[in-house]
């Protein structure tokens, strides 16, 4: 059994924990103790307006003194009619999507803007990602929803926003009635980087996708699995290099990370093996994944094996460290950009305004990782 405390703060701990807390302090209790008005009190805490140095220093005083720390923000809300938040939905697992960096510099876009205007964020779990299926997304407190890359199925999930008279806007994701667009051009861009191999010489070309769905699956593409799939940035990327290769390998990754590059990789480069000339990655991680097993394979890049990766993102040296590789042949794209467009059609639904969709482009950039094919 602990003994009982004893010294000379025994006494002063025991009165701490035997006095019963009171109510929260009141900005009115500020303003009568600081002898001001509970509007000048309140203008003195937000800075938005006239409130003489004196009166500051007297309300901040008083708040010190009483303990108030505060508007409540729950009141806040109340009189606006409003929570201040905008919800950010991902369409795959939160740990799956933050290890990805292109979800984070897009989230870095949105709160940049939102904070700006004052709004907080709410990551909200996927509907595909929720066991009561589309729950948080009808009791959470939210003014607008930025959907990030979601599946070409997301309209139940869609409606409910509707039903609640919540903006939408839509980062990467198939047409949805209702919510405002922020595309990039996938299909066009991985078209173009295709059309740069074949421009090489390259007839032999093999793409590595991002997942078509949260099954974490991995393996060949066949027609079967193409038609079944849902993720629409997938998707897109891989019918942009079907333009130019209509019959190219496609071999699909269980996330974008760099041992999923790896994985599919050794599929590629190791015994058995169809080792293509030049490879398609639809993310800069899974390219560098698979640069690394074509070089444990003792391929050299680009001079056996060209790759091609799709984000622009930046990457440590020393995942490349066994080569002479200093920079991927990559498409980038502006992530934080993206962000940004989105959160500004939110704010903007929320003040009664006309919402801008917006268009990007990702623009090729020509690095160590690609060459001619082997003997031409």
């Amino acid at each position: 059994m602990d003994e009982p405390a004893t010294g000379p703060g025994a006494s002063r701990m025991t009165a701490e924990r035997a006095v019963p807390r009171g109510p929260r302090p009141t900005l009115v209790a500020v303003a009568r103790l600081a002898g001001v008005a509970p509007s000048t009190a309140s203008l003195a805490f937000s800075g938005s307006g006239p409130v003489s140095e004196d009166a500051k220093a007297r309300v901040l005083a008083a708040a010190a003194e009483l303990g108030y720390g505060g508007p409540d923000p729950r009141a806040r809300s109340l009189r606006r009619g409003r929570s201040g938040v905008i919800g950010v939905v991902m369409d795959e697992r939160l740990s799956d999507a933050f290890r990805d960096p292109v979800n984070v510099l897009t989230l870095d876009g949105i709160a940049e803007v939102a904070g700006e205007a004052g709004a907080s964020l709410l990551l909200v779990r996927s509907p595909l990602d929720d066991e009561q299926g589309l729950g948080p997304l009808v009791d959470a407190p939210m003014d607008a929803v930025v959907l990030v890359g979601c599946n070409v199925r997301i309209d139940p999930a869609v409606a409910v926003l509707r039903r609640r008279n919540i903006p939408v806007v839509a980062i990467e994701a198939d047409d949805i009635e209702g919510a405002v667009p922020i595309q990039l051009d996938n299909r066009e861009a991985s078209r173009r980087a295709a059309a740069f191999l074949r421009d090489l010489g390259h007839t032999d070309v093999t793409i590595v996708t991002l997942p078509l769905d949260g099954s974490h699956r991995r393996g060949p593409i066949d027609a079967e699995r193409e038609a079944e799939g849902i993720g629409f940035t997938s998707l897109e990327r891989l019918r942009g290099v079907r333009g130019v290769y209509p019959d190219s390998v496609a071999i699909e990754a269980a996330g974008s990370s760099v041992e999923e590059g790896r994985i599919a990789g050794v599929a590629l480069f190791g015994p058995g093996g169809a080792r293509p000339t030049a490879v398609v990655a639809q993310s800069d991680v899974l390219a560098v994944g698979v640069i690394s097993a074509a070089l444990d394979a003792g391929l050299r890049v680009p001079e056996d094996v060209s790759v091609v990766g799709f984000d622009g993102i930046p990457l440590d040296d020393s995942l490349m460290h066994r080569s002479p590789i200093r920079q991927l042949t990559t498409l980038v794209q502006p992530f934080v950009q993206k962000g940004q467009a989105a959160a500004r059609a939110a704010l903007a639904m929320l003040e009664g305004e006309a919402p801008q969709p917006a268009s990007f482009r990702s623009q090729l950039r020509v690095g160590d990782t690609t060459a001619p094919p082997p003997g031409a």
